[in-house]
């Protein structure tokens, strides 16, 4: 039996060949700059670039450099700059020690962080992604600099690319990559000294390789995954694994400052010819575009700013010196490409608080808030006192009645602290078991056994309240409540 030419099956094929055919490959929207219609990766060589905000840019890189290598070396109060030491779960920040008791200020700084994301890039679009970001300022400040130094401009790139392996073009390649992984390799470094301290690496890197085999291995990895993302993975970082370009439809409106093509003034393109003016351009209906492609040749992840904001674009502003550069060779006034917002193309508008902007700047504030009350009232000890398992009260000969506790101290700082508990209700005697006092060693926690007294009068029927205040140099830190057992009577 013949299948039914007209079967669903079959009709949702044909339907979807020939919604293959229709996709247009000349419009942006339909695909990636970066791939091919076969679905390979098209390389990207983007051309040298110089102008003011490429200056701008390289001065902000190099000073976000020094303090990515300088901030291990620096302290505060004898406590690092910025530390993250997940393994003994110890957080230092402007001298600050965090640890798993401060959560609460970790998850309000977390969500600090996303909400200024959200007013930034409401107001401001990807500025963070062009002169910010890691990714960025390694790759085009960094990396992609002494490619240029070593195989040349993108032209020189493209023919050495293409050409036949020889002794030369082998030495070249070992060159570069070879600096490609000492560099990631030193980056790595650097960024597990911001884990465990550069006095415990530099103790690592002094001690002979075998006593540190698992380490050294786990730093080899991390360092070709390093190399890897600038040698070979590079602007596909931004245009497959980081999120945040992907959610510019959510966070940009017409409003937002961004990387854009003034469409009206530079529409229609075409090549300015020999000996021509502007003023005859115009009257032949031609924009200030001269179709030149520097937009297009210099930019880092393959995209022609002319076709409007796109998910790649990370606002490097190398389309922006290119085009300016050209501006100035053909007597047209500057910024045909430059930071503006929709509304200030197509309107001429300045930038203007939205009431999206109010919104998120109110929940700002708010955190923020939260936030300052948090680490002003953020004690540098944290006790915890609870009642010894499974021990039942006693009385004494004299009539009292006693309980036994298990007192857990935390000291937060880099100095010793002596603690006092003291009974603050109601009126009774505390004993702490073993030395007799509460010192707790810098960045440490202390456990001790105390025993609290009552007389029949100050007790309650069953179950008494206890108020206990934690001390230290006469400085009340902390208040502690706990539940007092004694006879039903």
């Amino acid at each position: 039996m013949n299948p039914d030419p007209a079967s669903p099956d079959k009709k949702g094929a044909a339907d979807a060949k020939s919604t293959l055919k229709a996709v247009d490959w000349s419009d942006f929207r339909d695909h990636i700059a970066t791939a091919e219609r076969s679905g390979a990766r098209k390389w990207v060589y983007p051309k040298k670039v110089d102008g003011k905000y490429f200056q701008l840019r390289s001065w902000f890189s190099w000073l976000l450099i020094f303090i990515m290598f300088a901030g291990p070396f620096i302290t505060i109060g004898g406590n690092p700059l910025l530390m993250m030491n997940i393994v003994e779960r110890k957080f230092v920040v402007l001298g600050q020690i965090f640890w798993p008791q401060d959560m609460i200020i970790f998850a309000v700084t977390v969500l600090i962080v996303f909400v200024g994301i959200f007013v930034f890039t409401a107001a401001f679009g990807r500025l963070w992604c062009g002169w910010a970001c890691p990714q960025t300022v390694m790759m085009e400040m960094v990396f992609r600099k002494i490619e240029y130094a070593i195989e040349g401009d993108a032209h020189e790139q493209r023919a050495l690319n293409a050409a036949p392996w020889t002794a030369k073009k082998i030495a070249t390649k070992l060159f570069k990559h070879g600096i490609f992984y000492a560099l990631s390799f030193l980056v790595g470094n650097v960024l597990l000294s911001y884990i465990i301290g550069w006095q415990s690496l530099y103790q690592i890197i002094t001690d002979p390789p075998a006593q540190h085999l698992a380490g050294l291995s786990f730093m080899i990895a991390f360092s070709l995954l390093f190399y890897g993302i600038f040698a070979r993975f590079r602007e596909q970082a931004c245009t497959f694994v980081c999120p945040y370009g992907r959610l510019q439809s959510l966070l940009l409106d017409e409003n937002s400052i961004v990387v854009a093509y003034d469409h009206k003034r530079g529409e229609k393109r075409g090549p300015l010819k020999r000996d021509q003016k502007f003023g005859e351009r115009k009257f032949a209906g031609f924009g200030d575009c001269v179709n030149c492609n520097q937009c297009v040749v210099v930019c880092p992840t393959g995209i022609d700013i002319r076709n409007g904001t796109q998910m790649e674009c990370v606002h490097c502003t190398a389309c922006m010196d290119a085009c300016d550069g050209v501006m100035k060779k053909v007597g047209s006034p500057l910024g045909l490409i430059r930071y503006a917002s929709l509304n200030g193309i197509e309107r001429g508008e300045h930038l203007r608080v939205t009431p999206r902007i109010i919104g998120y700047s109110a929940i700002l504030l708010a955190l923020g808030t939260l936030l300052a009350v948090l680490l002003l009232t953020r004690s540098d000890v944290e006790a915890t006192l609870l009642r010894a398992p499974g021990a039942l009260f006693q009385q004494m000969p004299d009539g009292r009645f006693s309980n036994l506790y298990t007192v857990r101290i935390v000291n937060k700082t880099s100095r010793a602290m002596p603690v006092e508990l003291l009974l603050e209700n109601p009126h009774g005697d505390l004993r702490v078991m073993g030395e007799g006092y509460l010192a707790v060693a810098p960045q440490k926690t202390f456990e001790d056994s105390i025993i609290i007294e009552l007389e029949p009068a100050a007790m309650h029927s069953g179950t008494t309240p206890l108020v206990l205040g934690v001390y230290s140099n006469g400085k009340k830190l902390q208040t502690l409540k706990t539940a007092f057992i004694g006879p039903r009577n």
